[in-house]
């Protein structure tokens, strides 16, 4: 079976003892090799679900989890108890394990064979026991991990495995992400600052700047041929405005911008780097900011973060990663104005340019307009409505002595009026739980103006995702109250 990550795996490991005797120790082999090929075999699980072995000694858990973590291809383990499974055999190879791992709390028959039923299968069959020891264990040492609780053939059961595995796959790439930052971020701005050391202590990410310069060296190196190509491309993708055409007047700034896309790509590719920052007050050797080839370059998948924002550019391929080959739209956002209705208040979001096309509600069009800040050369772009439907915003700020994941769920709308005289991509969302509350939930958690922004990603993966990663998160939904959201922040000093 074809899958989305073909080079990742999630190992099946099942515990167990000798005191059940060979027979039964085959016999929880077999079943256990039958739920993991049934799951592998699942369309909807993204990552090759394979069978390793049933662990019955401290010895053979601590051998499996320093395998798994010397394994490139591991993104993950799936911890079974088909029988009981004494749980101070998992202390040291839990100790030293740095793979994230899912609890499958599950039994292989489904129902009570109730005529039938003896202690031979009572003996066997003492998973909901033999979970609970193993819970127990892994309480007691503070390890963050997946719980699926379920039927392993149920669909329930099934998708929040192959949730759990995409966010899973997410985190081993954020564990070694390169990250180049062209310039420095805006002058005087704290939220795009960070501790870039304290980041790659906790996530792994390594955070880089390269001289502008030394990407307009590369651009430079960009043959004519090439730039005919992409251009190419664009008349065939995009609507494009009069005056960028072939002949148009305009046609060069078309042009500049397919050269610097792909000198970006280009340099991103030769020093191993999945996202980059830019900043329109560092451009020194770029007449324009670019705008079409940081809209392009993410819907391929790379992340951004604009004026410096690293952070941001980290956790937009961390979203891209987690929705590939089902993405809905996922991109850099900003809230940007509000629409201060009393009966429907609605935030305006978008950027001066970058803003992914995956999340586009129809074909875009390909325009040049003034950029109003900065001094360069007006910039090309792709201008687009936004896709209605549900959604998120998540934010990683720095608050100093530690990192802060921020989740607002929104419920985003296609504008539903033209905006003849705004020339760049922008969608409308209704914030949950409501503007008034969720705004200011969102300032008192000291979220930043910069968002991640998917239709992809949940909040039950954004959840998973921090406590991969250890990192405290601050959720608002529906359910936020601000009273109770002062008190969580609150604790959270003291947890955190």
């Amino acid at each position: 079976m074809n899958k989305i990550y073909p080079l990742s795996e999630v190992w099946f490991v099942t515990g167990s003892q000798h005191l059940y005797g060979e027979e039964a120790l085959k016999k929880v082999a077999e079943n256990s090799r039958i739920v993991a090929d049934s799951l592998n075999a699942e369309a909807g699980i993204p990552v090759n679900i394979v069978f390793k072995e049933v662990v019955t000694t401290p010895d053979s858990i601590d051998e499996v989890c320093l395998r798994a973590n010397n394994d490139a291809n591991c993104v993950g383990l799936i911890f079974w108890m088909h029988t009981f499974s004494p749980a101070k055999m998992w202390i040291r190879g839990l100790t030293h394990l740095h793979k994230p791992f899912c609890h499958l709390h599950t039994q292989f028959n489904q129902d009570i064979p109730w005529d039938s039923i003896d202690m031979d299968f009572m003996n066997l069959n003492q998973s909901a026991h033999g979970g609970r020891e193993f819970g127990h264990i892994c309480a007691r040492m503070r390890i963050n991990r997946k719980v699926v609780v379920g039927h392993w053939q149920d669909a329930t059961v099934v998708s929040e495995i192959a949730s759990w595995t995409r966010v899973a796959v997410a985190w081993n790439e954020f564990r070694s992400l390169k990250i180049v930052r062209f310039g420095d971020n805006m002058r005087q701005v704290a939220v795009t600052c960070g501790d870039k050391v304290e980041a790659e202590m906790v996530f792994g990410i390594s955070v880089n700047t390269h001289g502008v310069g030394d990407l307009v060296g590369v651009i430079n190196e960009i043959s004519q041929g090439e730039i005919d190509d992409l251009v190419a491309v664009y008349a065939d993708s995009y609507d494009i405005m009069p005056g960028l055409e072939l002949g148009g007047d305009r046609h060069g700034s078309l042009r500049e911008a397919a050269q610097i896309e792909l000198g970006i790509r280009k340099f991103l590719d030769q020093g191993g780097f999945s996202a980059y920052t830019d900043t329109f007050e560092d451009l020194h050797g770029l007449n324009q900011l670019p705008g079409l080839p940081t809209q392009r370059l993410m819907a391929d998948g790379y992340g951004f973060g604009a004026e410096g924002d690293w952070k941001h550019a980290a956790i937009v391929r961390a979203l891209k990663t987690m929705a590939k080959g089902n993405d809905k739209g996922t991109s850099f956002m900003e809230d940007y104005t509000y629409h201060f209705d009393p009966a429907g208040p609605l935030c305006l979001g978008s950027h001066m340019l970058e803003i992914c096309p995956s999340i586009a509600n129809a074909k875009p069009k390909c325009e040049i307009h003034p950029l109003g800040i900065g001094g360069k050369d007006d910039p090309v772009r792709l201008v687009f409505d936004g896709k209605s439907g549900p959604a998120i915003n998540f934010s990683l700020v720095d608050l100093g002595n530690r990192f802060r994941f921020l989740v607002n769920q929104v419920e985003a709308h296609t504008p539903m009026v033209d905006l003849p005289k705004l020339p760049v991509a922008r969608v409308l969302w209704d914030v949950k739980p409501d503007l008034k509350q969720g705004a200011a939930a969102w300032i008192l958690a000291g979220g930043a103006h910069h968002t991640a922004f998917s239709y992809s990603v949940s909040i039950d993966q954004i959840t998973d995702f921090a406590e991969m990663a250890g990192v405290e998160l601050i959720v608002i939904d529906e359910q936020t109250e601000l009273h109770a959201l002062k008190q969580e922040l609150r604790w959270n000093e003291s947890v955190f």
